[in-house]
């Protein structure tokens, strides 16, 4: 089995749903880490979803969180991991367009 720790990152996210991260075929993975940062001036709000493959649906970590101008979300890290399997899909949702950029640390089992 072999382990890689990866970064992902989608920059400008806006008012459209987003995948930041898909876990690829065969693996499984531990998201270690996500920062959802504020671009702009004004306070904006954050939509963070996880899709389900095996399910077939779209279950919501965090919804509508409001995030600074300046500041930051961080929905995974420290004490907080989420496993994820093979097909899933981490996703991001702003209320404001191109307001936010997203990193995301996974740690990949394959």
């Amino acid at each position: 089995m072999a382990n890689n720790f990866k970064n992902y990152f989608a920059g400008s996210v806006g008012t459209s749903s987003v995948d930041v991260y898909t876990v690829p075929a065969s693996t499984s993975a531990t998201v270690i880490g996500m920062s959802v940062s504020n671009l702009i001036t004004t306070p904006i709000s954050a939509n963070v979803m996880v899709f389900n493959s095996t399910a077939a649906n779209t279950l919501f970590m965090v919804k509508n969180a409001t995030i600074a101008p300046g500041g930051a979300l961080i929905p995974v890290g420290g004490d907080q991991k989420l496993v994820l399997e093979a097909g899933d899909r981490l996703q991001v949702q702003m209320g404001t367009a191109t307001s936010a950029d997203v990193i995301v640390s996974v740690l990949e089992v394959s």
